[in-house]
């Protein structure tokens, strides 16, 4: 058997493990039609068993499907003596029926037993796959083939995982009625920002030294001594300018009077 598809089987068997309580050996039930193929294509049925689920088994067969091979004569006597070897499971009919109408009455409608069904009924396959946790073994060109859970059974495990995260009655009743009965608001998905692998890397500015910012303090204030000082000069200029002015007027004033006086006394 291939490792994947071993890895499969194992993962199917813990499942019926963990969830429904599946137990080694494993108990399984095989019908007429499957013991005639494996007798004629010379399977080794309890030895491809065991590989395909991952542990010990315990074949079992009940007496309607042994009375079925009993009605097919002589021709079918090794397979007979391979029936005869396996643990016979009582199912309680006082008269033979069918064999797939006796497996299904033994599983019943949850599999309580948990029983492992290997067969090549068809019909019978497909009336299992009704039943929860009940898993399928049949041959298919000489391999046999462990059948991946049916969908009632994966809607069995969920219903039974959700159960067990809710609260039991006697932490209800600790717990006390719930006040909040508002259900919890969803949040809304806003525009999604972009993708920052593609977005540009923003550039760090240097980080100056305090040398350095001690070197631009002392050059402003330099600056700002030179630009008071030239102000100082200035105003000192223009408040020189105006006397300078003002004596200029009164020499030129001083001068017409005295050519005033000089016009009267020619006169």
């Amino acid at each position: 058997m291939r490792q994947k598809r071993a890895k499969a089987y194992r993962k199917l068997m813990s499942l019926y493990s963990m969830t429904f309580g599946f137990r080694q050996p494993y108990q399984v039930l095989v019908d007429s039609e499957i013991l005639k193929t494996a007798t004629e294509q010379k399977i080794e049925l309890v030895h491809q068993l065991g590989i395909i689920l991952q542990g010990e088994v315990k074949p079992m067969i009940t007496q309607c499907c042994i009375h079925e091979l009993y009605l097919q004569g002589k021709s079918q006597q090794p397979t007979v003596d391979l029936a005869k070897t396996f643990e016979r499971r009582k199912c309680n009919h006082r008269e033979p029926i069918p064999g797939d109408d006796c497996l299904v009455s033994v599983v019943g409608p949850s599999n309580k037993h948990r029983y492992v069904i290997s067969t090549q009924s068809q019909p019978l396959r497909v009336r299992l796959r009704k039943i929860p946790a009940v898993p399928i073994v049949h041959i298919n060109r000489s391999v046999m083939v462990l059948e991946p859970p049916s969908d009632l059974t994966l809607e069995t495990k969920a219903a039974m995982e959700e159960k067990a995260l809710q609260p039991s009655p006697s932490e209800l009743t600790f717990i006390g009625p719930s006040t909040s009965a508002e259900t919890p608001k969803k949040k809304k998905r806003g525009p999604k920002g972009p993708n920052p692998l593609s977005v540009k890397k923003k550039k760090k500015l240097p980080v100056e030294s305090p040398s350095s910012t001690k070197g631009k303090t002392k050059s402003v204030i330099a600056h700002i001594s030179t630009s008071v000082s030239t102000d100082k000069k200035r105003k000192r200029n223009e408040h020189d300018d105006q006397p300078h002015s003002s004596s200029i007027v009164d020499n030129t004033m001083q001068q017409k009077k005295r050519q005033r006086k000089v016009d009267e006394d020619n006169s």
